[in-house]
């Protein structure tokens, strides 16, 4: 695994860079919060994605996209959160494309990733329904029915789900609630759907989905009747590890933005970046956002070259930064001093964030725990 980019992707960085910086500063995401927009993101910020080629980064050419793989695509979605950018990035253009590309048929792909690619429809990941993330966990029901399916129950905590136009929701079709068999993948139209718009800390766009006998037709199964499960780990794998190299993202803008104070805030006559004890923090949290960029890289690179078995590299990188990242933005905030835990300060946007990215597709606990049941503990 090289963990150095190539031209090409160092080039794609700069972009993603370029225009995160420029069109989506962290002042737009407090605008969105004071605002009360209901979608989490601005439409607009979407559809300049899209000319840029963001949008499509993982929707092959013959589709309209860049094709670009899983390391740039997850170049894009750190940079996005260096500035905190809100968009249907992730959920959009790596998981639904992702579920497109491996379990669609040539009709789904056809109607659907030039749209992604375009930045003209939005999807979100209809699959959570406890407290906690647990994939096989289903108990929305659908029934044949007709030469199609009938759906009924509820989602919770559905990333973009307020926003969006299309949901891959899994239902089980055969067995009970914790069976890992009898579960399907559905496409279906989000105005069929009631939604309940959910509030989080990082005022995103996040929704509780509820469908009431809602009929598809056979053409809406994505994949497999029954054998939905395997599709819906590898789409949760890349959304996995993009939002851990978003959380790399914010981990190294909290650096940053503490690195400047320390070197501005005076005290004692003296900068207080010259304090040792304070030196000896900033160095260690270095070390580990460095480790913490390699493992990104390297769970990325697993997902490009071995997509189905890239569980274990994804569940260590989640895991990882998702450490990192909660350190980074706690010795953010008390390296700010009092001031770090005020609204002014735009340190405690990123401790918000990453709290919720901690715990969105499994927490700490959860990928630890996958990693020693994959190494044979």
């Amino acid at each position: 695994m090289a963990l150095v980019l190539n031209d090409e992707q160092q080039m794609l960085q700069e972009t993603a860079r370029g225009f995160a910086q420029e069109k989506s500063p962290i002042s737009e995401l407090r605008r969105l919060r004071d605002e009360d927009i209901e979608t989490g993101f601005h439409k607009a910020l979407w559809e300049e994605m899209a000319e840029l080629g963001l949008a499509g980064i993982l929707v092959p050419e013959e589709h309209g996209g860049t094709g670009f793989g899983y390391v740039g695509a997850g170049l894009v979605a750190q940079e996005l959160g260096r500035t905190l950018a809100a968009s249907p990035y992730i959920a959009t253009s790596m998981m639904a494309a992702t579920a497109l590309n491996k379990l669609g048929s040539d009709d789904q792909k056809a109607a659907h990733l030039p749209k992604i690619a375009a930045g003209e429809t939005v999807f979100a990941i209809a699959s959570d329904e406890a407290k906690k993330h647990k994939p096989h966990h289903i108990s929305m029901r659908a029934e044949r029915s007709g030469n199609g399916f009938k759906l009924s129950g509820e989602k919770t905590f559905v990333a973009e789900g307020f926003a969006a136009d299309q949901l891959i929701v899994a239902a089980r079709t055969a067995g009970s609630d914790n069976d890992k068999e009898g579960i399907t993948l559905f496409l279906v139209d989000a105005s069929k759907a009631e939604k309940e718009r959910m509030k989080t800390i990082d005022a995103r766009g996040f929704a509780r989905i509820r469908l009431d006998g809602v009929e598809v037709d056979g053409d809406a199964v994505l994949g497999q009747v029954d054998q939905g499960l395997a599709g819906l780990e590898t789409i949760f794998n890349v959304g996995r590890a993009g939002l851990a190299s978003e959380m790399v993202g914010n981990s190294e803008a909290a650096f940053d933005m503490t690195l400047d104070y320390l070197k501005q805030r005076k005290q004692f006559g003296t900068e207080i970046g010259r304090f040792q004890a304070l030196q000896h923090r900033m160095a260690h949290l270095y070390t580990e956002l460095e480790m913490a960029k390699a493992v990104a890289h390297q769970a990325l690179d697993e997902l490009d070259n071995n997509l189905d078995a890239a569980g274990a590299s994804v569940s260590l990188a989640k895991a990882k930064i998702g450490q990192v990242a909660r350190l980074a933005t706690n010795e953010a905030v008390q390296l700010h001093g009092g001031i770090g835990m005020t609204d002014e300060y735009d340190v405690g946007f990123f401790m918000k964030r990453v709290r919720v990215a901690n715990e969105l597709f499994g927490d700490h606990d959860f990928h630890m725990t996958r990693l020693a049941e994959v190494m044979g503990y």
